[in-house]
């Protein structure tokens, strides 16, 4: 048995707010409240955290585990020029072997003024593929070796869902956009199974650092097999709430798994199904065209009544959906998907599973209230619209006002799941957190009231996305996300106080101490 004691505890449980005092055993929390618990359990080992304050370990509700572990070791493309972005890999190439893979993420053309072209990448590469995935994920920039290897020529059709950007003469770019992707990821080095377990067992300590104890991952079949042999050799010391790909839908009917099934270590959760592309590529699906792009409605993937066959299957066997959505068309077809499904549910005396929509970025307003009508969690990620911000005013103009839009979610009564879509954006929960208070990006733009301000929320709201809005939509609501008898023991201690301090400074904080399962798996030194 453990206690520690002075200590400034926010719990998030609404019976009991606030403590001095945590008592634990075998990983849970056994009792919450003041000094008298140090006399209660006086034999317990007491540690004393000297004034600290501790919160809920945070989980994000969102990220792609495999992908942000294994881009730990690519090249940071993230960079505010092209050249910038070239010259690092310039110095990747020449260290490498020739005809050995050059591979980078993060580039986004919208900070550097357009879209690259692969004669650049083709001068300091000669000898080497190389691919790049930009920040959204939703485009990929290869080189000529890496179009050969890939047998992508001019003649190329384009794959359904998704195009080979060409230039004015119809020449290759180099850019791959949406499902085009697929061409140059079927080609790469596959990393083995063991490679992502070490890959993300590498990746545990950087997250525990930012203060996470959970994630809702969203990557493949590798990603899977990867967590199950880290949680037998009890090396996965994150929770990790698991979605599947609709693709195997299939399979997971036959095998009769449930959204829930699992432990405290690894669960199912819902099948992922993508509805559209992305603001970046501007290949989200909207009702009316870009600004700027009259001919361009992003792409969708699906209609409605195709996403219901989906759920429909997936309700039978007890699996929610979880969709990618993040244009106001894309989010009206999923919203009409599941009203649909709803009725399904209620028909054959199914339960009422937590479907959620990922991003919900841009809402038309008569979809504003429908996640709340539907009870449907809208997952979302605060860090992008401090990210996407000018994007979304330059190509959504005045739709933008209801883009991010939490606390139109919050204030309708949905429920709301936070996350950061990393390696798409840093999994940093501070960062989320200081995005939904603010609206601001770090160097305080666009100014003292943030972007669309009337969208803000408060902090208590902010880190309920990442503790009990994330514990909900893992139907793990009576485990996770709170400091409670009962729940686990998964904690993260912060040198000041989220609640006494200036909202802007909150993006700095980093955990200086996180517990999972009651055993220090970091301790700033």
């Amino acid at each position: 048995m453990k206690i520690l004691y002075n200590v400034k505890i926010y719990t998030f449980d609404p019976s009991q707010p606030t403590a001095s005092v945590i008592a634990m055993d075998h990983g849970e929390v056994i009792a919450v409240g003041g000094d008298e618990l140090l006399r209660e359990f006086d034999h317990a080992e007491k540690e004393d955290l000297h004034g600290r304050v501790v919160l809920p370990g945070l989980t994000d509700a969102h990220l792609h585990l495999q992908h942000y572990s294994l881009s730990l070791q690519k090249i940071d493309c993230e960079t505010d020029t092209l050249d910038e972005c070239l010259q690092r890999v310039k110095a990747r190439v020449q260290k490498a072997e020739p005809g050995e893979w050059i591979l980078g993420h993060g580039w986004n053309q919208n900070v550097w003024g357009g879209w690259p072209d692969l004669s650049a990448l083709n001068q300091i590469a000669p000898n080497n593929p190389v691919y790049l995935t930009a920040k959204s994920l939703h485009a990929g920039w290869a080189n000529s070796a890496a179009l050969k290897l890939a047998d992508i020529t001019a003649s190329s059709p384009d794959p359904v869902n998704g195009q080979l950007q060409r230039n004015s003469r119809g020449a290759l770019t180099g850019v791959l956009l949406e499902s085009a992707m697929e061409l140059i990821n079927r080609v790469l080095p596959a990393p083995t199974v063991d490679e992502i377990a070490s890959a993300i067992e590498k990746a545990q300590p950087i997250l525990w650092k930012m203060g996470l104890t959970g994630v809702h991952d969203f990557d493949r079949r590798d990603s899977f097999t990867a967590l199950q042999i880290l949680h037998l050799q009890n090396k996965l010391k994150l929770r990790v709430t698991k979605n599947l790909p609709v693709d195997l839908l299939d399979h997971a009917f036959e095998l009769g798994l449930r959204s829930g099934f699992g432990n405290d270590w690894l669960r199912i959760g819902s099948v992922k199904a993508f509805m559209d592309g992305a603001l970046g590529p501007r290949t989200a699906a909207m009702f009316q065209p870009y600004e700027g792009e009259p001919e361009n409605k992003g792409i969708l993937n699906m209609d409605g009544e195709q996403l219901f066959e989906y759920g429909r299957h997936a309700a039978d066997v007890g699996l929610g959906m979880t969709v990618h959505a993040i244009g106001d068309r894309a989010n009206h077809e999923v919203l009409d998907a599941y009203q649909q499904l709803r009725a399904y549910e209620t028909e054959k005396g199914l339960p009422h599973l937590r479907h959620r929509i990922e991003h919900v970025q841009v809402l038309h307003p008569d979809d504003a209230a429908r996640l709340a009508k539907l009870n449907v969690i809208a997952s979302m990620q605060p860090i992008h619209a401090t990210s996407d911000m000018l994007m979304a005013d330059k190509y959504w103009g005045a739709r933008s006002s209801l883009a991010y839009a939490w606390r139109t979610q919050l204030d309708a009564g949905a429920h709301l799941a936070f996350g950061s879509d990393a390696p798409v954006e840093s999994p940093n929960p501070f960062w989320g957190i200081h995005a939904a208070v603010t609206r601001r990006r770090a160097d305080g733009s666009p100014n003292p009231d943030g972007w669309h301000p009337e969208q803000r929320l408060t902090m208590q709201e902010a880190i309920e996305g990442f503790t009990t809005g994330a514990a909900y939509a893992a139907y793990a609501e009576n485990r996770q996300g709170k400091l409670a008898p009962g729940f686990l023991a998964d904690l993260i201690v912060l040198e000041r106080d989220p609640f006494k301090t200036d909202p802007q400074e909150v993006k700095d904080f980093q955990s200086s101490a996180t517990m999972v399962g009651g055993e220090w798996v970091y301790i700033r030194h």
